[in-house]
């Protein structure tokens, strides 16, 4: 038996790389002889510098950047063969990196992310995947921009502050000083956001309150984002504000597409086809994939709905596995999902989940195995 392992992680307890080492341990419980080709998966968010460095044998490199409280940290990105760089907003300014009770997103700030982007760019590559999930941000890519070389003036010819309370300020973008480097640079934006800008489904309205924004602060966001779209569809002649995934991470997508040139595209697509992954389906007899939760959402741009997609178009079944199944899980059957199990298989609290992961994991897989043994035996 041929086994495609290519599950995401599970924040806050397994790497995807750790993930495909219990699915191997419950396998091989029942199936000793079985052969395993591992694809480490993301879907834009935290984990995909990782699974890009693992699926094409890149190496690491660290950078000083600014935080989104303006504080120095250390942040990770990815050099990839062919001259490819992979880098997190996240590693730089992403929501983990504040305290709870330090959290500000009024002027919370991407110029981490834009600092990431220079460190790309120094290393002379010719493409950049940038995966934008878990920003601590609501500034539109305004601090991205800013470290890239961009000002932005207010009425009186004055630069701006950092942060999502600065963007309603926004008359003039002076371009004088933008890093010349941008151009030419094929960027590659890797979210499973659709959302818009603006509005009930935007930026501020949909993701604020997790970034700890109050209803009138959500209200001020939004509106620095419209006024923020209109100077760029004045002064650059884009229209953003209803862009498929333009509201993703506070509005960096639309940043990223206005002031570095980006593509959006999903996360998982993206990895998938950097990893070789249709060609990696022709080995396979199955395919073992999950992620921590599988829900209704999981069929509309995560990992899980990428590679069953994908399978299903080659008739593989797939098999997923997560921490818990919720209702409206039921829905990725549609999208190629032939079964999917729960590690979780009593009631316990997130912690006791969190610390006995690997076992959970393995002993769910086993299950998995079993029961496909049934179904050998029966035919």
């Amino acid at each position: 038996m041929k086994l495609l392992l290519a599950s995401d992680s599970y924040k806050g307890s397994l790497s995807t790389m750790q993930v495909a080492e219990q699915i191997k341990k419950g396998v091989r419980k029942v199936y000793a002889d079985a052969e395993f080709m591992c694809v480490p998966v993301a879907d834009g968010g935290e984990g995909t510098v990782e699974a890009m460095v693992s699926s094409l044998g890149g190496e690491y490199r660290t950078v000083v950047v600014t935080a989104p409280n303006g504080k120095k940290i250390e942040a990770v990105y990815g050099v990839l063969p062919g001259k490819k760089i992979v880098i997190e907003m996240a590693a730089a300014s992403g929501l983990p990196l504040i305290p709870a009770k330090e959290r500000d997103v009024m002027s919370a700030t991407t110029y981490g992310t834009g600092e990431l982007i220079r460190a790309a760019l120094d290393e002379d590559c010719s493409q950049i995947y940038i995966g934008i999930g878990g920003s601590a941000t609501n500034d539109g890519g305004l601090g991205m921009a800013q470290a890239l070389g961009y000002s932005f003036l207010d009425k009186d010819g004055r630069e701006i502050g950092f942060g999502g309370k600065e963007l309603c300020r926004v008359e003039t973008i002076d371009t004088s000083k933008v890093d010349k480097r941008l151009k030419g640079r094929e960027i590659i934006v890797m979210c499973d956001v659709i959302n818009p800008l603006c509005g009930e489904l935007g930026a501020a309205a949909v993701y604020g309150p997790q970034k700890g924004a109050t209803p009138e602060q959500i209200l001020e966001l939004d509106r620095g984002l419209k006024h923020f779209a209109e100077v760029i569809k004045e002064q650059m002649g884009m229209e953003l504000e209803n862009m498929r995934g333009a509201g993703a991470a506070g509005g960096l997508g639309a940043g990223l597409v206005a002031f570095a040139g980006a593509k959006i595209k999903s996360g998982i697509d993206a990895i998938l086809e950097v990893a070789g992954f249709e060609e990696k389906l022709k080995w396979a007899d199955i395919v073992i994939t999950g992620e921590g939760k599988i829900d209704r959402q999981s069929a509309f741009g995560k990992v899980i709905s990428g590679i069953s997609k994908m399978a299903k178009d080659k008739d593989i079944p797939v098999v997923a596995v997560s921490g818990s199944i919720e209702y409206g899980a039921e829905a990725i059957y549609e999208k190629g999902v032939t079964t999917m199990e729960a590690a979780v298989c009593k009631p316990m609290h997130l912690d006791e989940a969190i610390q006995n992961a690997e076992v959970l994991v393995e002993n769910a897989i086993e299950r998995v195995m079993r029961s496909i043994q049934i179904g050998q035996k029966i035919s």
